[in-house]
């Protein structure tokens, strides 16, 4: 491998790493302040119980999460000088503002966990709502600088120099609603269904349970709510990506030919060399009606752009594929937690029901890093897309493998310790161990 291969594993490694925690930091919040909300109006002691037990867990994500996106701003300056030297002073804001989050993040954790006896009940749930809302704006900040990188605006770019900077248009750039949108509700859905999944197989165990029952209440009712939104975001994600990188949406679905009437190819193996792709099932006229809400809607293709400006095909239109069949199928379970809901209210909850949680706990997560990968892979060989080659921005210092071997140390590290933080907070101290059901 070149050290330009090294850099950009490194660089993967620790973002498909720290984003697990960016998602649980996202959601985990709001279920916690539900948690309380549900016991200060029911003033049932198994909301508190959750309540107090998701709130250890967010503070053990946190800690985590804290330390490897730490490790990603110390990547981000030591592996692509060259990409901060012009990007930092555009990007430097939303940045700022993330951090900010975080503080606020930060302060009222330590509240929520620290003032149970200290706070008057509606303060208390107050200073967990804060820690959802700095959650929420603590990844959206993040997410606009990465939406600048897609869509670049704020600037003026001569000689390759970069000048009349304005941060506000850089972080209002084009990309960023629909990548805020879609990565909040990502979030929200990958959490929800991970959680009621561990809740489900839990309750399959022992059915009278109140706790599990309540917590798999809450996190079903947060994922089934969020998926459907979440789709809807995704179709606008589809169109904005074929208004302002074309050449992403044309690899998401191994679209060779600029043509009409163009299909939504789902699977099988692109060909780059032929321009095909082989064993796909093709659904004729899907893709210019999902574009242009007309069959007759022109789709560009690949081949509109030079062949060495091309992504992997293969690998973003595997990882979309993943991502949009995982979605799919956790909307169908929505559908059916929602029907089933609808139909029985209180005996809603059936054993094949939990099955399915438990089968479909993951998916959310494996759609989750499929569609970071589809961004990413999606943009090179851009960095900032257009403007500045992923090559031009890495560090001239060799032997990256020494770092990517030593990161990836920490990370086998941080992932045990994870487990076993986890493991000993949510299995090991479980209410019927402690015969308080």
């Amino acid at each position: 491998m070149t050290d330009l291969q090294f850099a950009r594993a490194q660089m993967g490694m620790s973002l498909a790493f720290h984003i697990l925690f960016a998602a649980v930091g996202i959601a985990m919040p709001i279920m916690m302040a539900m948690a309380e909300g549900f016991y200060l109006r029911t003033k049932k002691p198994v909301y508190l119980d959750l309540a107090h037990r998701w709130a250890k867990g967010t503070a053990i994500l946190f800690a985590v999460g804290a330390v490897s996106g730490t490790v990603l701003s110390f990547e981000l300056g030591l592996l692509w000088p060259k990409f901060m030297e012009h990007a930092g002073p555009i990007i430097g804001m939303p940045f700022s503002l993330e951090g900010f989050a975080f503080f606020t993040e930060a302060i009222f954790l330590g509240l929520f966990l620290y003032g149970w006896k200290k706070m008057s009940p509606i303060a208390h749930w107050l200073s967990g709502v804060m820690v959802a809302i700095s959650g929420v704006m603590s990844g959206v900040f993040v997410v606009t600088a990465n939406a600048w990188m897609n869509t670049p605006v704020g600037f003026t770019y001569e000689n390759g120099e970069f000048s009349d900077i304005d941060p506000i248009a850089a972080m209002l750039n084009p990309a960023a609603l629909h990548e805020v949108l879609h990565m909040t509700f990502a979030a929200m859905v990958a959490t929800g269904f991970l959680v009621a999944g561990i809740h489900a197989y839990f309750l399959l165990r022992n059915k009278q349970s109140e706790f599990h029952r309540a917590a798999f209440g809450i996190a079903a009712a947060l994922a089934c709510v969020s998926i459907p939104l979440q789709v809807l975001t995704g179709d606008l994600a589809a169109r904005r990506v074929a208004k302002y990188q074309p050449m992403k949406l044309a690899a998401m679905e191994a679209h060779y030919e600029t043509r009409s009437h163009a299909p939504f190819v789902i699977g099988g193996i692109p060909d780059d060399e032929t321009k095909t792709t082989k064993y796909g099932v093709e659904i004729p006229n899907a893709l210019s009606i999902l574009i242009g809400h007309k069959a007759d809607t022109v789709v560009p293709g690949l081949d509109q752009i030079p062949r060495e400006e091309w992504p992997n095909v293969k690998l973003v239109h595997w990882s979309f594929d993943v991502m949009v069949g995982a979605g799919m199928v956790m909307l169908g379970l929505a559908m059916w937690a929602g029907m089933a809901y609808w139909k029985r209210r209180s005996e809603w909850i059936s054993p094949r029901l939990l099955k399915s949680f438990v089968w479909c706990a993951p998916l959310g997560f494996i759609a989750l890093e499929a569609g970071w990968f589809v961004t990413e892979f999606g943009r090179q060989p851009w960095i900032i897309y257009g403007i500045m080659k992923t090559s031009e921005a890495v560090t001239p210092m060799p032997n990256l493998v020494v770092p990517f071997t030593t990161f990836t140390i920490v990370y086998i590290f941080l992932s045990i310790v994870l487990v076993f933080l986890l493991k000993r907070q949510f299995l090991e101290t479980a209410p019927e161990k402690r015969g308080d059901v």
